[in-house]
């Protein structure tokens, strides 16, 4: 080979390992991540829980989606602002926790070199969880005399409670709800003008249709009730798209691990408060495998 060609050739080569020590040089894509949110972002179960960024009171996990994706993700800053409990006003005022203590506002933990914020949020003010627990029926399969059913807990189905008149009172606080989450959204982008901002749905646990007694909900209401987290999970959509950020969905891989599987695959906890690790999860919360679940998607979506 003459010499000028093989010249070139070496120099290619030192080029193309040169190239590769600056991109493996270049670090965690992410130097900065603040995680905000509710308890479906903070709690797994109350043996996991960490005082580092927030009050006991809050019942953060230490093994939340926020910690898992900030370790995958290698960034060297990272900051759990989540709470059981909170609602959008707690973004940017302080929070009563829910088991003591106080949650400074959410936004507190910001800066201008935040460049990575998560915001799982509004579920509390729809009211999603008093939902589930106001459609809790004991023995809804039970009739005391023909075309009669029990009254609630013990049996009548929910939805009297909810949709008055023709009006579905979760659906009217779903619609409310969107100027709150964009109100949140400007507040990051306020306080963190360059960050990458990405908004995480709530996984929907109910399966297409009811499995009583294995969960104690009238299989009528089942549809309803699956209904209405997809209606949350479309609002939260619609406002991430108008605000041109990020919709982080956790629904996606979610089939085989609704309310009607065993513990062992549930994603979220049924009314009895058994977890997947199998320590004791909070109701109707994420399970272990559910935070691992949505740690994962999340990941994957940021090219973790």
């Amino acid at each position: 080979m003459p010499y000028r060609r093989f010249a070139l050739l070496v120099m290619v080569v030192a080029l193309v390992f040169a190239g590769a020590g600056v991109a493996s040089a270049a670090g965690p894509r992410f130097q900065e991540y603040v995680a905000l949110g509710d308890s479906w972002s903070a709690d797994v179960n109350i043996l996991n829980v960490t005082t580092k960024y927030v009050p006991f009171g809050c019942v953060q996990s230490a093994r939340d989606y926020p910690h898992q994706v900030a370790a995958a993700l290698g960034v060297p800053t990272f900051r759990d602002a989540t709470c059981g409990g909170a609602i959008t006003d707690n973004m940017a005022g302080p929070q009563s926790a829910p088991l003591g203590g106080t949650n400074t506002p959410q936004f507190d933990r910001l800066t201008t070199k935040t460049d990575l914020v998560t915001i799982g949020i509004g579920g509390n003010d729809v009211g999603l969880v008093g939902m589930v627990e106001g459609c809790i029926s004991l023995l809804p399969s039970l009739t005391p005399v023909p075309g009669a059913t029990l009254p609630s807990p013990l049996g009548a189905s929910c939805q009297p409670k909810f949709v008055v008149g023709g009006v579905d009172k979760i659906s009217q606080a779903i619609a409310q709800a969107a100027a709150k989450i964009a109100n949140v959204i400007a507040g990051v982008r306020a306080r963190s003008p360059h960050a990458k901002i990405e908004v995480v749905n709530y996984m929907n646990p109910f399966p297409t249709a009811g499995c009583y007694p294995y969960i104690q909900f009238a299989n009528e209401d089942i549809p309803w009730l699956r209904a209405k987290v997809n209606e949350m999970d479309a609002m939260l959509a619609r406002v991430a798209a108008s605000k041109h950020v990020g919709l982080l969905n956790t629904n996606t891989g979610m089939t085989g691990h609704d309310l009607c599987q065993l513990p062992t695959r549930q994603y979220v906890t049924a009314v009895l408060p058994l977890s997947s690790d199998p320590l004791i999860a909070v109701p109707f919360h994420p399970t272990q495998l559910g935070a691992n679940h949505q740690a994962a998607t999340i990941v994957a979506a940021l090219g973790g």
